[in-house]
């Protein structure tokens, strides 16, 4: 018998109380915090932007502060409260929560809430990830683009309030998994590091080749418009061939462009410079560059030369940035010999498997570990319900 099923079993062995979250603390809205008032130092500051992007189950530091004076206007989150973001574009990422676990008070933006409460501050943290939190949040998560849930209407779902005695081990057992975790995200990090300075040097440094413009060397078109509504993000009979957009596969379209081994190029905003692989039929969108070889140059060679090329710094600087065909059509890189394209592809390949496949490698590792954390959450999160006389 675990240590979790001894302490349950002399602490709650007739199940444990489900409580609304406002049975046990208070949602306080957070106000006033602004982008343009986050500093590099001063007083501990959190925007809800930040919760969903830098922070995880709990942290002890901020990113950002902001100045004292700002601070002193704004509704002050202490140790052991919960710090919500309400608002995101997508249902899931909505209510996403991190412990403040620092030795001073922290401030906190607007469309976030803090919350107050008795329980143990990474156990609640805990629960907001679980399927049962996620469960019961979906009733609740209003809105159209932008989606968010209320501090009263987080305050209607149902928490199981063990022993702290319970909850305590809880978290550290959760703690242990996350621990694992992040050791392999930084060993993966480090992975992508090393494996990013070898492309580098491979593609980079050689000089035995000739000065070729890629418009010598490839065929480059933009992709063609296709409706939101001609797109399926499904694969079915009637709409079979993957559609490329600037961030990779939109969906399924009935019609394609192209019937070959093709590389895409993002060319519009924040996406210009992507490089995605296709093989197949495939359709490629306004907001793509289909790249093909016209002459005997190795595929996967290519793929990774324009990944390490970093386009997005050719894009244009207007109002809307993106990428000219005939701009990148115009960049020189130097071109090697058939038989030295494939063996760096050789060397490249591994590493690229190594950081990127989920199915080998670290990717699939970490992978394993994520969903053996997310099941052992849930089952340690999930408690019969005491019975009420």
């Amino acid at each position: 018998m675990s240590r979790i099923d001894e302490l349950i079993a002399e602490h709650c062995p007739g199940g444990v109380e489900h409580r609304p979250l406002g049975a046990v603390g208070e949602f306080i809205r957070g106000n006033g915090l602004q982008k343009k008032d986050l500093f590099d130092e001063g007083f501990p500051a959190v925007h809800y932007g930040q919760i969903h992007t830098k922070y995880g189950v709990w942290t002890e530091e901020t990113f950002s502060f902001t100045l004292p004076t700002i601070a002193a206007k704004l509704r002050h989150a202490s140790y052991g409260d919960l710090l919500i973001a309400t608002t995101s574009e997508d249902d899931e990422a909505v209510a996403k929560a991190t412990a403040w676990l620092g030795n001073t008070d922290v401030v906190l933006s607007g469309d976030a809430y803090i919350y107050r409460h008795s329980l143990d501050p990474r156990y609640v943290a805990y629960f907001f990830q679980s399927d049962r939190f996620q469960d019961q949040k979906k009733r609740h998560v209003s809105g159209t683009k932008v989606r968010r849930i209320s501090g009263s209407s987080l305050a209607k779902i149902l928490v199981p309030v063990p022993p702290l005695e319970v909850q305590r081990e809880i978290v550290r057992i959760l703690d242990t998994f996350s621990k694992m975790e992040a050791e392999l995200e930084a060993e993966l990090e480090a992975r992508k590091q090393q494996y990013e300075h070898y492309r580098a040097a491979l593609l980079s440094e050689n000089t035995d080749g000739v000065s070729r413009a890629l418009g010598e060397i490839f065929e480059m078109r933009a992709g063609t418009h296709v409706k939101a509504s001609e797109i399926s993000g499904d694969q079915l009979e009637t709409h079979p061939y993957r559609c490329f957009g600037g961030n990779g596969v939109r969906g399924y379209v009935s019609g394609y462009n192209y019937d070959e081994d093709v590389a895409f190029i993002g060319r519009q905003g924040a996406l210009c410079g992507n490089v995605h692989r296709a093989q197949g039929k495939v359709y490629a969108t306004e907001h793509a560059v289909a790249v093909t070889p016209k002459s005997e140059v190795d595929m996967s060679w290519s793929f990774h030369k324009l990944t390490e090329m970093d386009l997005n710094q050719y894009k244009t600087k207007s109002a809307q940035p993106g990428l000219a065909v005939g701009r990148i059509k115009e960049l020189v890189i130097t071109l090697p010999e058939i038989k030295e394209q494939r063996r760096i592809v050789e060397i490249l390949d591994k590493f690229d498997a190594l950081v990127n496949d989920l199915s080998v490698g670290l990717p699939a590792e970490l992978a394993a570990r994520r969903q053996q954390y997310e099941y052992y959450r849930d089952k340690l999160l999930t408690f019969k319900e005491l019975e009420v006389a």
